[in-house]
């Protein structure tokens, strides 16, 4: 079992593109579970790409449409589904055996449907969020601090070498790209970090994916991740990892607490939480590091 073949697999397992998954594929996934965030990297990618041009072309409401899209075409609805069952587990009412029962339940109640539609809103708030705050802050953004490393090399120098067109005009639009791309990479180092510090209760692949959450591996995905959002948004982005990752423990409790353990679903749950917790943060310290309110008495 080779590192291509865990790495091949996550692209099956994690999203819908046919790369052709095979059973020594997962097992070499499982055994390799760092790989999760490099596949939610490589995600990322493409769903900045689709941002970055939405951001461009489309009108506001229509951008944030268009990237929900992106994210729902490109990973699927397997990890919601993880949301609502969560929903319908947590809202059931009786015994232990009760609530896993209705957490493993085909059929979808209220609880998880009320679950599934208030991640939907937090998505869309989030990205409208995010979008209205680096409209507002335009060109302004300053990318020698928001992006380290690479990024903040590129862009001045580009800016420089192509004289009056400016560069910095195009702030905004990398910042979401870039933000989309760590949001997809926290989002399964969401799923890395609850399956390293949580105990399976059923058998099944969620199970699997628990035995495989190693110390080896949640080092390597975490400092991968890490890289990543420091690359990308500097300190915004590490800020961003650590609020993903204090979510994905905040699941893990409130599945320990009704279920006494986890599952796949609380491991898909923690992927869709990480991803949208990451662009909240990223909008909410932008809005107040430009313009944002003031409270005074």
């Amino acid at each position: 079992m080779t590192i291509w073949q865990a790495f091949k697999a996550g692209f099956g397992f994690l999203s819908v593109i046919p790369v052709g998954i095979t059973m020594e594929g997962i097992e070499a996934l499982m055994k390799r579970l760092y790989m999760y965030p490099i596949v939610g990297f490589c995600l990322g990618i493409l769903i900045g790409v689709i941002t970055f041009i939405a951001a461009i072309v489309l009108p506001t409401p229509l951008t944030i449409i268009a990237i929900m899209f992106a994210v729902y075409g490109i990973i699927w609805f397997n990890h919601l589904d993880g949301i609502a069952d969560m929903g319908d587990g947590m809202t059931a009412h009786g015994s232990l055996e009760k609530k896993r029962k209705a957490l493993k339940d085909m059929s979808l109640g209220i609880g998880g449907v009320a679950f599934a539609v208030l991640l939907m809103l937090f998505f869309y708030a989030s990205l409208s969020a995010l979008e209205n705050v680096v409209i507002a802050a335009g060109p302004e953004i300053n990318l020698s601090v928001l992006f380290i490393g690479i990024t903040g090399i590129i862009i001045p120098t580009l800016t420089s070498a192509n004289g009056s067109f400016s560069w910095h005009a195009f702030a905004p639009v990398f910042l979401m790209a870039f933000t989309m791309i760590c949001a997809e990479t926290n989002g399964k180092q969401a799923m890395l970090t609850i399956s390293t510090f949580g105990k399976s209760f059923s058998e099944g692949l969620g199970s699997m994916t628990i035995a495989g959450g190693t110390s080896k591996n949640f080092a390597i995905g975490i400092i991968f991740t890490a890289i990543v959002s420091f690359i990308l948004l500097g300190l915004l982005g590490l800020a961003a990892l650590i609020v993903s990752t204090i979510a994905a423990f905040i699941i893990l409790k409130i599945s320990n607490r009704h279920f006494k353990g986890l599952n796949g679903d609380g491991i898909g749950a923690a992927n869709e939480v990480g991803r949208i917790v990451t662009i909240a943060t990223v909008a909410v310290i932008l809005f107040f590091l430009y313009g944002g309110m003031i409270w005074t008495l």
